[in-house]
């Protein structure tokens, strides 16, 4: 028998056993009242036993009609509930999304696009992970993610990618430096300065970037310190270690001990991607990306 057959059956059932009367089950259910009587003698006879007693003058159900009708009552309204909760799944309403970000999307643009898809998603289940770029390429390809904002550019044939953000960068030195009194500080003038950079296992992308801006422009890189994070960066700059580089989104954060000024070429920017797969089409995904993709405009 068809499912669906089946549960046609068993719904014209619950509706007689609930009226015990087939002509107002017939207006009920919008059929004729012949057809209805064939239903109910058609699932009488696939079940084996009969669910109704009969007289000319009322129907009511028999023993096992009883029991038939309160099993399938219950086993009605859980289906009706799982359908209604697959149905909100599927229109993005309600499950959830797994986001991934690095340290140039954390100021403002995953936390304003995260707040912005809650207000209008309160059912969806945010699930937020730090991750460094290359390390989301294989979170994505792993399914273990939805999606994530890395360092750009990344094209892949399996894989959307939108661009967020063009971050220019800039220069970072202590308030003492020579390089602090510059309005604008030319690539050429960074050649044989002692850098400290973000270490290779968190910063990899970024530094990969850095480096072909500057190899582009002639200048080697003396790296004297490396540092895992942009407060430790900022701090060792401070001390008057050495200079770095920094994009734009981060140099609110940098605090009063150092200087800051832009890099006189325009080439010298960086890139914050949004990255998902082109086969995740769920609605939660959607809804995200188009969210992301509006609040970073709002900031550009």
């Amino acid at each position: 028998m068809n499912p669906l057959d089946g549960l046609e059956l068993t719904e014209s059932f619950l509706v007689v056993a609930e009226e015990l009367n087939f002509r107002r089950s017939a207006e009920r259910l919008n059929v004729d009242q012949s057809a209805l009587t064939r239903r109910i003698q058609k699932l009488e006879a696939i079940l084996g036993f009969a669910l109704f007693e009969r007289t000319t003058r009322e129907v009511s159900l028999t023993p096992a009609g009883r029991t038939f009708y309160q099993e399938n009552t219950t086993l009605l309204h859980t289906f009706l509930r799982s359908v209604s909760a697959a149905r909100l799944v599927a229109e993005g309403k309600t499950g959830s999304l797994r986001v991934a970000y690095m340290t140039f999307a954390a100021p403002d643009l995953m936390p304003r696009a995260v707040a912005q898809y809650r207000a209008r998603y309160p059912h969806i289940d945010v699930g937020l992970s730090y991750i460094r770029t290359q390390g989301q390429k294989l979170a994505l390809a792993r399914d273990e993610i939805d999606v994530g904002y890395m360092i750009g550019p990344f094209e892949h044939s399996e894989y959307h990618s939108v661009v967020l953000r063009s971050d220019p960068l800039f220069v970072v030195t202590p308030r003492d430096h020579r390089l602090a009194h510059a309005e604008a500080i030319a690539p050429s003038e960074l050649d044989g300065e002692e850098m400290i950079l973000g270490d290779l296992n968190e910063w990899e992308a970024y530094r990969w970037q850095v480096d072909r801006l500057l190899a582009g422009e002639g200048v080697n890189l003396r790296i004297g310190l490396e540092a895992s994070n942009t407060l430790a960066l900022a701090g060792l700059v401070g001390a008057g270690l050495g200079i770095t580089i920094c994009p734009q989104s981060l140099v609110g954060y940098l605090g009063p001990n150092v200087a800051v000024r832009p890099i006189d070429n325009a080439e010298f920017r960086i890139e914050t991607i949004l990255v998902w797969k082109r086969t995740n089409r769920t609605k939660a995904v959607g809804h995200f990306v188009e969210i992301a993709k509006r609040s970073g405009l709002q900031r550009n």
